[in-house]
């Protein structure tokens, strides 16, 4: 007989919930959008410059909300992260 290995439950395979998480969640998103990265669902590379405006629009409002109330790296990452996706849009829709 061969010994199976128990399988992790949800909670021991998951990163622990966090702001740089929440953040590169979105990030990561935008990227699948852009074409840069499969989608993990289907595998598929496409470009859907809506989805990653949305995703993008999605991390403005985070920074908005949050403003004021963050540790300085993570203010810095949100920041960061949001000028690479915007710069990113940018040369989407000009073709640059």
């Amino acid at each position: 007989m061969s010994e199976s290995t128990p399988e992790k439950s949800a909670s021991e395979t998951l990163p622990p919930p966090s702001f740089s998480l929440l953040v590169m969640t979105f990030a990561s998103q935008a990227m699948v959008a852009f074409g840069h990265a499969p989608n993990p669902i289907d595998g598929k590379t496409e470009v859907r410059l809506e989805l990653a405006r949305h995703a993008i629009d999605m991390l403005d409002i985070l920074e908005q909300k949050t403003k004021g109330n963050l540790a300085a790296e993570e203010a810095a990452m949100i920041e960061g992260v949001l000028h690479q996706l915007r710069m990113a849009f940018v040369e989407a829709t000009t073709g640059k």
